[in-house]
């Protein structure tokens, strides 16, 4: 049964990577082998020798000679326990998705590019690194990534100048979610299952994840892409929300207040998220009634047609689901495997082929750019036991969060700047992954070099 159960996770772990070759939306298979998968286990249940307790990290003595009552208990708890810790990251991710949609119907993105004058690459490129860098630690590196594309062709109309900034902006934008718990899918994953603390986090990784992003915009500088100026887009006044700017500071400044909350309260972070989306939603929900007023005063005396102009509900539509429904099946896929000690006595055989625990963390990072990183972290997370902010969750968060951008369908900030860029895989792959591949090098050489001297 083990056997069938590991040839089905790989079959839909296999349909995942070839989401473009097979022409299937990922959270397709990710769906269906979550389902099989806790399917199976319940069907084998009576003749698995082992179990492992996500609660306390270690499998359950004798319990091979449980009874079936037992072992069925087991199960439903089991299952609760991965569905309340996925659950969690889900609706944090909800969250934060909602209060970046509520900044952008009020077109508060746009603030930006008011700051953006210079008409030189270079200039142009160090900008939109940095910004990339900061943004997506705290609005998280897909939706950073998405942003900056958007301003980018606001401003620059030569679409194969485009196609390197865009490169860039992804090597930038996966340096900037590593070392933030809020920046990536993986690092959120690990801080809210207890595996890194915002400090540790910050603490051990800016350094790397910072080199991660200037070594290859360095070298990118002096390249022929980056010399002289840009051919700027005419630029075409919008009707731009006055609040923009001001939904802008409060919705960032929301987001960072998260990781605050859970040092305080010690509550999840899912918590201290529903409350700055709360906050945010009153803000915009005043600002949009003024904005409304004048042509529809029904909204103001509290007709049910509210809805049909509040941003909340708009930013609510526009959520990806289709992400959210992937992450719950991966998640809970691999939930699957750890719960049998799969993952567990994989991790054993692993340290005793490869005794390196660097090297292994490295081959994840690798491992990343070809596979989606949000299973390799899970894997990793059911494979190592090792106490809150040691030394090789941070490396994980690093390896995981910046070895992706070593291809374009290697990170959901390469996959989302490919749909907007229409960039070509062999372009990339031919361009930006040998630039991608210096910055992780060096940024793990730094890590290591952290690590030895700390």
């Amino acid at each position: 049964m083990e056997t069938l159960i590991i040839i089905i996770f790989i079959i839909g772990y296999l349909a995942i990577t070839l989401e473009h070759n097979l022409k299937i939306d990922k959270l397709i298979p990710a769906l269906a082998m979550m389902a099989m998968l806790w399917a199976l286990v319940a069907f084998g249940l009576d003749k698995f020798e082992m179990w492992f307790d996500s609660g306390v990290h270690s499998l359950i003595d004798g319990f091979a000679g449980f009874t079936s009552e037992e072992k069925l208990h087991l199960l439903e708890e089991t299952l609760l326990h991965h569905l309340g810790k996925t659950a969690e990251i889900l609706f944090f991710l909800l969250g934060a998705m909602t209060i970046v949609e509520i900044i952008d119907y009020f077109d508060g993105f746009a603030t930006f590019k008011n700051y953006i004058k210079t008409k030189s690459k270079k200039k142009l490129l160090w900008i939109f690194a940095i910004l990339a860098f900061i943004l997506s630690a705290i609005i998280d590196n897909l939706t950073a990534t998405i942003v900056l594309i958007t301003i980018l062709q606001k401003i620059i109309k030569d679409k194969t100048t485009r196609l390197w900034f865009a490169g860039l902006i992804i090597i930038a934008a996966n340096a900037g979610g590593a070392w933030s718990p809020i920046g990536d899918v993986t690092t959120t994953m690990l801080w809210i299952g207890k595996k890194v603390t915002t400090v540790g986090l910050i603490k051990h990784l800016i350094i790397p994840s910072l080199l991660c992003m200037i070594v290859p915009v360095f070298i990118a500088s002096f390249m022929k892409p980056f010399k002289g100026d840009i051919e700027t887009v005419k630029d075409v006044k919008g009707s731009a929300s006055k609040y923009g700017a001001t939904m802008l500071y409060i919705g960032l400044g929301a987001i960072i207040f998260v990781p605050f909350f859970k040092t305080i309260t010690h509550l999840p972070p899912y918590v201290g998220m529903m409350l700055s989306l709360s906050v945010v939603g009153v803000f915009a929900e005043m600002y949009s009634r003024s904005q409304f007023s004048i042509s529809n005063v029904v909204d103001q005396e509290g007709d049910d047609s509210v809805g049909h102009h509040s941003p909340v509900h708009s930013s609510l539509a526009k959520i990806e689901m289709p992400s959210v429904l992937f992450f719950f099946g991966i998640l809970m896929a691999v939930a699957a495997l750890e719960s049998l000690g799969l993952l567990f006595v994989g991790a054993e055989s692993l340290k005793t082929i490869i005794p390196n625990t660097d090297i292994v963390v490295m081959l994840l990072g690798v491992g990343s750019a070809v596979v989606d990183n949000v299973p390799l972290v899970a894997a990793s997370m059911g494979m190592f036991q090792y106490p809150i902010d040691d030394p090789l969750w941070h490396f994980v968060a690093f390896s995981a969060g910046t070895g992706g951008s070593m291809l374009i369908i290697g990170s959901a900030a390469g996959v989302v700047a490919m749909g907007m860029e229409k960039i070509n895989f062999f372009w990339y792959f031919k361009n930006i992954a040998w630039l991608a591949a210096a910055g992780f090098i060096v940024g793990s050489i730094a890590f290591l070099g952290m690590r030895a001297i700390l």
